[in-house]
């Protein structure tokens, strides 16, 4: 089964930050690194949704860890997965909740 993509706004402006946080902090190297990492990690969601676990965090969503620093998190609702956030995992994680 083909799934589609779908990023929610808070996915969108979570990802506008990470990316923000690696320019100010690195170079556009990590910046292009970063984005190649999530790129083929969304890849992998897409083909197998349910290869990533459930969160304990809140019903219904899935995670897929990217790296040490930022988790993805989603839900499969048909055959579309939602990008619902992504988490820089030094952050408070309720507010996913």
């Amino acid at each position: 089964m083909g799934y589609k993509l779908r990023w929610s706004d808070e996915s969108v402006k979570n990802l506008e930050d990470i990316l923000d946080d690696i320019k100010f902090k690195w170079t556009d190297k990590e910046v292009d690194n970063f984005k190649s990492k999530l790129s083929h990690q969304l890849d992998l969601i897409v083909q197998n949704p349910y290869m990533f676990p459930v969160s304990t965090i809140k019903n219904g969503l899935r995670k897929a860890v990217l790296s040490k620093q930022t988790t993805i998190f989603y839900q499969i609702i048909d055959d579309i997965v939602y990008l619902t956030y992504l988490h820089i995992n030094k952050k408070d994680i309720d507010k996913i909740k």
